[in-house]
């Protein structure tokens, strides 16, 4: 645990998954004066009314689960850009690397980047690259992505520098919706094939 000032406390997570079951166990504890729980990657903010007394963090259960959410199922037309790229990079052929990307179930770790944009861990090891070196400018909305530990899909055009292996009619954002994002952290993605190859 690291004191933030006089109002907030940093609490330390395993990976981002630990870190929504952090926050979990914190809301629960319905603690006097909180005022916001925010988990990250590897951390959880815990944000305090001013002059409340922070308590001790040793207690709070790391094990609580948070896998009550949805599981979204997202057809993929894999079509994308760099499928031959990350083909030849990561020493697989072209089915092999949609093979990989859709028989993994993603967790929805946090949002960010854009409104919308869940960061989805499980890319299998043999999938795992680095960003581009390149960022393009624009990225079209739709487009199914992997970096890193990470897949996602592209809610509106925007900058990136994924890896980009297909596109999705899936809305993962919108502001007319009851609820606007799609995912919600710790709902669970699948994606299945529609079509393959251009």
């Amino acid at each position: 645990m690291k004191l933030l000032g006089d109002c907030a406390v940093l609490l330390a997570a395993d990976d981002a998954i630990d870190a929504q079951r952090i926050a979990a166990g914190v809301r629960q504890q319905k603690l006097v004066g909180v005022v916001d729980v925010v988990p990250a990657e590897r951390s959880v903010l815990v944000v305090f009314e001013p002059n409340t007394a922070i308590p001790s963090f040793d207690d709070v259960p790391k094990a609580v689960r948070t896998d009550s959410g949805r599981e979204h199922v997202v057809p993929v037309r894999y079509d994308g850009t760099d499928l031959g790229e990350v083909a030849r990079r990561t020493g697989l052929d072209v089915d092999e690397v949609i093979r990989r990307h859709e028989a993994r179930t993603y967790d929805v770790a946090f949002l960010g980047l854009s409104p919308g944009f869940g960061y989805l861990t499980g890319v299998g090891e043999q999938l795992r690259l680095g960003r581009r070196d390149t960022a393009r400018t624009s990225v079209p909305a739709g487009s199914v992505a992997i970096a890193g530990p990470y897949s996602a899909v592209y809610p509106a055009a925007s900058p990136g520098g994924w890896w980009l292996l297909g596109r999705t009619d899936v809305i993962p954002f919108d502001a007319n919706r009851r609820l606007p994002a799609l995912f919600a952290p710790g709902d669970r993605v699948r994606f299945v094939a529609s079509v393959r190859g251009g």
